[in-house]
């Protein structure tokens, strides 16, 4: 058999395939996602490795090879043999946003997208390496690699330094020639740093011990990365089609031969394993996260999820959301670093499905926004979390006004890791393709949402001044008067 191992934000999955791409097996664990400071996550790089470890040891039998994927973006600094020398830091992080305000501002942002398709985000590698330098520059000294999570794994197991085209391309890939872009790496000041960067490849290697109850020498593969593993696992390969993935963030992509680098700059252009193919691809920030923040907020379950968007109509009783709750904002299909989430429309009368729908619905006008900007004309297949609601799946449908694919298998980028690394070695039959079903959109349902669509689009351009001008925020000092009258209650029990 064939195991694939997905490295997740918060949970790590390994699945068991055999011969015949059937799904026989699958093992997880939870994983911490830490959090140091406002706007700031991290992992603990042996704490992923050593769930990877249990995973694939809990699958352990007679297997032919081991195909790794994971989050991209984010900055993984390991030294030569592939250990920690600082906390992974996530893609979720916002410590570089004053940075990428800066390269904003002057330009630097846009030159980085005009050379290598890629618009820089705060959870970014480059702006991150930029922060680290800026905060603690003995650490990138210590560094060996700049790495991605998938490409640790790799080296821990195997002791190959290396990563693949998907994850190197943002953002300092050439897509037109495979290799770093060194006038980008200037432009950002980077250049001290270019050694850093791993060899770009198809990494495979071998099992270096027998301890996770494989033999030494088992073949290891690396890569893609999630996003463009999951298109692979889906099935879609047609030029215009699109993967719609509803998980942590909502993460567009569409097939596409080419590379136009002159529109507004946002989104990514993922080089795939296939020489002249890319994923336009726009990954918002807004997703499950978002939802299961609602959710918490208004003291509701995910299994509660369907009855109560059943319980609201479309259009959530005139409830609408701006689902940008990512402390990062949002960076597609636009960049905001100050991008945040408003609810408009509620009353007396609201409840909690209303709430939840407006959050749902919110979310799907996000995903029509980034598949349009990506330049979507074919079929559209829905993978994640949130495709296992019904109701959604439908909200989707409608929203985009066409049939949505569902995936029946559940581990899409999984399965796709393990067919990149499979063509490696030969041909792939259609059996390893995900079977999907069709949901269809409601024509009545579907007209009401393009005037919603219509109405989002309106309110993202309004909000975007405000987001520019956003309220002060209370830090209370330690010591003096204004701290103790500060957290001195009154007597309604009201701070003074």
């Amino acid at each position: 058999m064939d195991i694939g191992v997905d490295v997740g934000t918060t949970v790590t999955k390994a699945v068991a395939f055999d011969d015949h791409g059937r799904q026989v097996a699958e093992a997880s664990r939870p994983t911490r996602l830490v959090r140091p400071g406002p706007g700031r996550f991290e992992h603990d790089t042996d704490e992923i490795v050593a769930s990877v470890n249990e995973v694939i040891k809990e699958l352990s039998g007679d297997v032919d090879l081991v195909a790794i994927t994971g989050q991209g973006d984010g900055l993984w600094l390991v030294d030569d043999s592939g250990h920690p020398v600082r906390p992974a830091i996530s893609w979720l992080d916002a410590r570089s946003s004053s940075i990428l305000g800066e390269w904003t501002e002057s330009g630097v942002a846009e030159q980085v997208f005009r050379r290598s398709g890629n618009r820089m985000f705060p959870g970014a590698s480059g702006p991150l390496l930029a922060a680290v330098l800026a905060e603690e520059p003995e650490t990138l000294s210590r560094a060996t690699t700049a790495a991605y999570c998938k490409d640790v794994v790799m080296q821990r197991l195997t002791g190959v330094r290396a990563t693949d085209v998907s994850d190197a391309s943002a953002p300092f890939l050439d897509p037109r020639t495979g290799e770093y872009d060194a006038e980008a790496l200037a432009t950002c000041g980077l250049t001290d740093w270019q050694h850093l960067l791993a060899p770009v490849g198809k990494p495979v290697g071998e099992l270096q011990d027998d301890s996770l109850g494989l033999p030494q020498g088992t073949r290891v593969s690396s890569g893609p990365y999630d996003l463009p593993a999951a298109a692979i696992g889906a099935g879609v390969t047609e030029v215009g089609d699109a993967l719609l993935t509803v998980g942590t963030t909502l993460a567009c992509q569409v097939v596409t031969r080419d590379l136009p680098v002159d529109g507004e700059p946002a989104g990514l252009f993922l080089g795939t394993w296939t020489p002249g193919v890319w994923l336009r691809a726009m990954p918002a920030m807004v997703g499950t996260a978002a939802l299961d923040q609602v959710l918490k907020l208004v003291g509701a379950t995910t299994t509660q999820l369907q009855q109560l968007l059943t319980d609201s109509r479309p259009g959530a009783n005139g409830v609408t959301v701006l689902p940008y709750l990512s402390e990062a904002g949002e960076r597609a299909p636009f960049v905001d670093t100050n991008a945040r989430g408003t609810f408009d429309g509620i009353s007396l009368s609201t409840t909690q499905g209303d709430l939840l729908r407006a959050t749902c619905e919110g979310i799907a006008y996000a995903a029509r926004h980034c598949l349009d900007a990506a330049g979507w004309t074919g079929k559209v297949t829905v993978c994640g979390g949130g495709a296992r609601s019904s109701e959604w799946t439908q909200i989707l449908a409608d929203v985009l006004n066409a049939p949505l694919h569902t995936t029946e298998a559940s581990q899409v980028a999984a399965r796709g890791a393990v067919i990149a690394a499979k063509r490696l070695e030969g041909e792939v039959g259609d059996e390893w393709i995900a079977e999907t079903r069709q949901i269809d959109p409601d024509p009545a349902r579907a007209a009401f949402y393009a005037e919603g669509y219509a109405h989002y689009l309106r309110r993202i351009e309004a909000a975007r001044p405000r987001w520019a001008d956003p309220a002060p925020t209370y830090r209370p000092t330690t010591s003096g008067p204004s701290a103790v009258s500060a957290a001195r209650p009154t007597t309604s029990g009201v701070p003074a």
